[in-house]
């Protein structure tokens, strides 16, 4: 609250018990700053309810029964355009786990910058985790630059829809035009399990496990006009559990950003530097 230039309204999806809570934080925040916000809640159970069929294809392809990524919140976004009033045409979809270190009016900003096709708008994911779900892609396919890092010196691929590289997305922070969405009969399609069968098997994509992580990732490898590539400034990752897992020797060049840090994302339960 005390780095936003603009007022804000949050929508808050919730379980009985963490409702009462999540409120009383809310309006402490609201006495310590000295703003008003509007907030609502939407009832975890509800919302379920209206995306059972999403997430019933999605968590098919996308999560490991019984894990953490397997819950139904780690596939809402997908129908986050259901769960909206029909009069609101945008939102920002926040994790928990973030801190904002500049304008909050900054994030809203760049949807003026979304391309005419664009749906969603997501930054890099900052680990090597896509370079390691597409390896046997990637050995196949020793040109792509699908799981590769970003190559910002020199174009990898002059020819490719991501010529520099594709670390792939982290859905920590999602911009959604909620209009767009509703009209898309392609992204229609792509909720279908046929679709995700293909693609899943194109891109020998076996060991999907980030809930729609994992389905923004695949759609911005095959239908990149639906997605705004946002900069690492504006979801910068401090997980480094694939740095200890395997990928030391590279990791670098994918957790690199050197743009202005927006928003600090403390993933894999990281401490977030104040």
């Amino acid at each position: 609250m005390n780095v936003s230039s603009v007022p804000l309204s949050f929508n808050i999806i919730v379980d009985e018990t963490s409702r009462s809570l999540a409120e009383d934080i809310i309006v402490k925040q609201m006495e310590k700053f000295n703003k008003s916000i509007i907030f609502n809640f939407y009832d975890i159970d509800y919302c379920a309810k209206l995306v059972d069929d999403i997430v019933g294809v999605m968590s098919k392809f996308f999560s490991k029964p019984g894990s953490y990524y397997s819950d139904v919140l780690f596939f809402i976004s997908l129908g986050l355009h259901r769960i909206a009033p029909k009069t609101q045409k945008r939102a920002i979809l926040l994790d928990c786990d973030l801190y904002f270190k500049e304008d909050v009016a900054l994030i809203f900003d760049e949807f003026k910058k979304f391309k005419s096709t664009a749906l969603f708008g997501l930054a890099p994911e900052l680990s090597p985790v896509y370079r390691h779900v597409l390896r046997h892609y990637r050995a196949k396919h020793n040109t792509t630059t699908f799981g590769d890092y970003y190559h910002w010196n020199k174009t990898r691929a002059p020819n490719a829809p991501h010529s520099n590289g594709f670390q792939g997305y982290n859905s920590g922070v999602v911009l959604f035009n909620l209009e767009a969405i509703r009209n898309s009969e392609e992204f229609t399609l792509l909720l279908i399990k046929e679709s995700l069968e293909n693609l899943t098997e194109k891109y020998d994509f076996k060991q999907g496990h980030l809930g729609d992580q994992d389905f923004y990732t695949l759609i911005g490898c095959e239908y990149p006009h639906l997605i705004q590539t946002l900069n690492c400034g504006f979801n910068r990752q401090l997980c480094e559990w694939w740095k200890n897992n395997g990928y030391r020797d590279v990791f670098h060049l994918y957790a690199h950003c050197n743009q202005k840090i927006v928003i600090v994302h403390g993933n894999c339960n990281t401490e977030i530097p104040k």
